[in-house]
């Protein structure tokens, strides 16, 4: 996301003094992508980053591949779930992944978390289904609220802060850089005229925290399947500034501008983000297509490509039956999926629909993990046949 912000006090050139009121050097740090090449900012901390107190024991932290899964559509009902854990970290239940990607539940009962989190390699986009709260980061603190999606690059350390009432977010993990889609970004970056939502869309932190009180803190580092603790003498929240391109945000679905016409439009007018090999749409309300003799369910198609992944947010999807909030519908590449029975005709002369989801169309295979298993409904590939229970 090309868009320059600063917040707080940097020097005026960089890789320059910068001195702390006692006289001593501000520690800057480089945080980015791409090695040097990539998009990156420039915090300036009160202690050196580098300063590890000590190393403790790494935790495994890695989704297991469930065996013996048959090539087959399949529904997840997820709703159920009141609780996945106790904290942030050991509440997030892994249900799909591949190389490139990986799709969890989250459902914590505690609302704050007494560490802090970074993931060393890869990007995470937080869809905030339920809840509301704050992003606490070494950028500064992001507000959120439901229908929240938090972007949030790696390497950026990072707590949440949960409001009271229900909390339920679906966590989709990149292993390459998350970026707004390139067809929708002119050769400067910026989002072009006709882009479902602009930078004005983009919330960036809204102010720094910098936490100078002494005291041991747990950093914990997910990187390669595991979770590794690193404690510190200090808080990583002690950056007086920054400026980039390198930084967490919050972008609403409710933000997002559908794109409409005269017949059905494919899946990409939906897509809001992109990724290596995959790439995260939003389904928001909006009006069905006018031609006289249109069909608004969609047509049948067959992923030759892709996985498709739909988690259903809020209203009756028009073309699925038996379906429920938190519900995933999973499709992979190789067979055909379509409406349900009788879906086709009851859409011809709707004018709109009130559905939210979340799709997270994948290029290569997903894998179901022994996690998801328990929220299978075993009836679900054979809903399409008249006799078949949805």
């Amino acid at each position: 996301m090309a868009h320059y912000y600063r917040l707080g006090e940097v020097p005026h050139k960089r890789h320059t003094q910068f001195r702390q009121p006692d006289g001593s050097l501000y520690a800057e740090q480089l945080v980015g992508t791409l090695g040097f090449s990539g998009v990156s900012s420039l915090l300036y901390h009160v202690n050196p980053p580098t300063q590890i107190s000590r190393i403790g024991e790494p935790k495994p932290y890695a989704p297991k591949k469930a065996e013996n899964i048959k090539l087959a559509p399949h529904h997840l009902r997820t709703l159920g779930v009141e609780k996945t854990g106790p904290d942030y970290l050991s509440a997030r239940k892994t249900m799909l992944f591949n190389n490139d990607v990986a799709i969890s539940i989250c459902v914590p009962s505690e609302r704050e978390m007494n560490y802090y989190y970074k993931n060393a390699q890869a990007d995470e986009v937080v869809f905030v289904h339920e809840g509301s709260g704050d992003l606490l980061t070494q950028m500064g603190r992001v507000p959120f609220k439901e229908g929240d999606y938090l972007v949030i690059p790696r390497t950026i350390i990072h707590q949440f802060r949960f409001n009271e009432g229900p909390v339920r977010v679906l966590v989709i993990e990149s292993f390459s850089p998350v970026e707004t889609p390139r067809r929708y970004r002119n050769h400067f970056g910026q989002l072009l005229e006709h882009a479902p939502f602009c930078e004005r869309d983009i919330r960036p932190p809204v102010e720094l925290i910098t936490e100078k009180e002494p005291g041991e803190r747990l950093v914990q580092i997910k990187k390669e399947g595991e979770l590794h603790q690193y404690y510190y003498e200090f808080s990583p929240f002690d950056a007086v500034g920054w400026d980039g391109f390198f930084y967490p945000y919050a972008f609403s679905i409710y933000d997002f501008e559908p794109i409409t016409g005269r017949i059905h439009q494919p899946p990409p007018v939906h897509q809001t983000f992109e990724a290596h090999n995959f790439v995260i749409c939003s389904f928001v309300p909006r009006l069905f297509d006018y031609h006289p003799l249109s069909i608004p369910a969609p047509y049948n198609h067959s992923n030759v490509d892709s996985d498709e992944v739909l988690y259903y947010v809020e209203g009756n999807f028009m073309s699925r039956k038996g379906v429920d909030r938190a519900s995933f519908t999973v499709h992979p590449g190789g067979i055909p999926h379509g409406p349900h029975p009788g879906t086709v005709e009851a859409s011809i002369g709707k004018k709109e629909t009130k559905e939210y989801a979340v799709m997270v169309d994948t290029f290569k295979p997903l894998y179901l993990t022994e996690e998801a298993v328990q929220f299978m409904d075993e009836h679900y590939p054979m809903s399409w046949n008249e006799s078949g229970k949805a």
